[in-house]
């Protein structure tokens, strides 16, 4: 159920998330605020990341998760009431709301993870991440039908995006609320053997020092954090830079179907190679590709195909070293640290992405 679950959140995700900047931009009457909203749903994931981890770890990934929808939807509604007012400030607090349903998708590849052994575990990660596919890539196709839905309605049209994003966000919720059973967590942790570990631990303190003490775990954090930064801050402004390059809404839609298409289409591929050549192979082939989708898309200027290929590329590079990283991450410490460390892990990198943004 966490592959439907994750189908129907990165729709919700994709849906609303490529209007934002141009949202913002009407709202607040200047495109050089267009970045914030954004960075603000960015910056809403980093913040809610510790709190929701605490939550999974004393009451499973099921409560979590739910809880995570259960935000992003009403983000996603106070997004609609900012437009109608309208209201910048209300805007960047409905999209940092909204952040959680992101939120909920990136803690979601560590439940994959929950009951499977290391060999398997970069493929467990990548078929959730995989499972995204569908919805990220249709999402910011149906955002120009979305807002047609709404005409003749208090609903201004840009908006309407959002009130989808925040009705597909609820039916995410009731899925893993009635179908993740039994909880991932709370099954592995019931099944491990009695060992030296102690209790789950919750702490953000416990999570840092879990990761101060491995090598590797450090690596992992570092990784995924770049990972997540680099794709964040080139792609938040692409939708503006083609605008002001004359691309209309259906080009802008299809070169972000496919950033979304390169980040999560090929997980499976990124997975087995992880879990075959190892987790520092595929870490070091996500800072090729990172590199070369830097230089593509810098330097494109107008070749809007240019653009699509470096977003592309770009999408490659955070799959390599998001899955990579993450498995890495979840081998190097205790199991007892585990949903601390994860909630550290998409604090940094959410946090780092938002300043990136």
């Amino acid at each position: 159920m966490l592959v439907v679950s994750q189908i129907l959140g990165g729709l919700g995700v994709a849906i609303g998330i490529a209007l934002a900047p141009m949202l913002a931009a009407e709202v607040s009457g200047s495109e050089a605020l267009s970045g914030l909203a954004p960075t603000a749903s960015v910056l809403g994931t980093a913040l809610l990341s510790l709190p929701l981890a605490a939550l999974m770890t004393s009451r499973g990934r099921r409560s979590g998760l739910m809880l995570a929808y259960l935000i992003g939807a009403l983000g996603g509604g106070l997004v609609v009431l900012a437009t109608m007012l309208p209201s910048f400030p209300l805007l960047l607090l409905g999209m940092a709301g909204f952040g959680a349903g992101s939120l909920a998708g990136l803690q979601a590849r560590f439940a994959a993870a929950d009951l499977v052994g290391p060999e398997r575990r970069g493929r467990a990660i990548s078929t959730v991440v995989w499972a995204t596919t569908i919805g990220s890539v249709l999402g910011p196709n149906i955002s120009a039908p979305a807002s047609r839905l709404f005409r003749g309605t208090p609903v201004p049209e840009a908006a309407g995006p959002f009130l989808c994003s925040a009705a597909v966000f609820l039916l995410a919720g009731l899925v893993v609320a009635f179908a993740l059973r039994p909880d991932p967590l709370l099954t592995a942790r019931a099944l491990a053997p009695e060992g030296p570990e102690g209790p789950p631990k919750r702490s953000l303190r416990a999570g840092i020092e879990a990761v101060r003490a491995s090598p590797m775990a450090r690596l992992a954090l570092v990784t995924v954090t770049v990972s997540h930064t680099a794709m964040v801050s080139i792609m938040v402004m692409t939708p503006v830079d083609l605008s002001r390059h004359g691309a209309g809404l259906p080009l802008i839609g299809l070169v972000i179907s496919g950033h979304i298409a390169g980040m999560y289409a090929f997980s499976p591929v990124m997975g087995w190679l992880a879990d075959r050549f190892g987790r520092l192979t595929v870490i070091g082939l996500a800072v090729g590709l990172l590199s070369c989708a830097a230089l593509l898309a810098g330097t494109a200027g107008p070749r809007h195909g240019q653009t699509a290929a470096g977003l592309f590329v770009l999408g490659l590079g955070w799959s390599a070293g998001m899955i990579a990283g993450s498995a890495l991450l979840t081998d190097a410490v205790p199991r007892s640290a585990q949903a601390a460390v994860q909630g550290l892990s998409d604090l940094t990198m959410s946090a780092a992405a938002g300043v990136g943004g």
